[in-house]
């Protein structure tokens, strides 16, 4: 098994910033990737951004590219990041933390590890 912890969420006026971290220990020899994905009530789920535990490729969604950046410790590769940059009111969600054991990171469906969730708001 996998488990998957995230922190780092808030309360942020329009503008501001917020790091989210990620942590996924136990038998972590079998994530090939990790992401962050937000879900707002009454909306879909939405991969926001990944990246490969193997080569470091990351993905980032177009409504945050440019705004969201997603990093790793080189030092340990399954703790992972989300800065958040010019944050706006429509990026108010529940942001969590997955882990995936396909190679294919964006290939949503695939992750199977799930933390449970960050509460992110920002305020106009």
């Amino acid at each position: 098994q996998v488990q998957v912890v995230e922190s780092g969420g808030g309360s942020v006026q329009a503008g501001g910033s917020l790091r989210l971290s990620c942590a996924a220990s136990g038998d972590t020899y079998r994530v090939d990737c990790m992401g962050w994905f937000r879900q707002a009530p009454g909306k879909e789920r939405e991969g926001v951004a990944t990246i490969s535990t193997h080569d470091s490729r990351t993905y980032v969604a177009d409504s945050v590219k440019g705004r969201f950046t997603i990093s790793q410790d080189n030092a340990n590769l399954m703790q992972m990041y989300l800065q958040m940059n010019s944050l706006k009111p429509e990026d108010t969600s529940m942001y969590y933390c997955a882990a995936s054991t396909s190679r294919w990171c964006e290939q949503f469906n695939m992750y199977n590890f799930w933390g449970q969730g960050t509460q992110v708001t920002v305020s106009s």
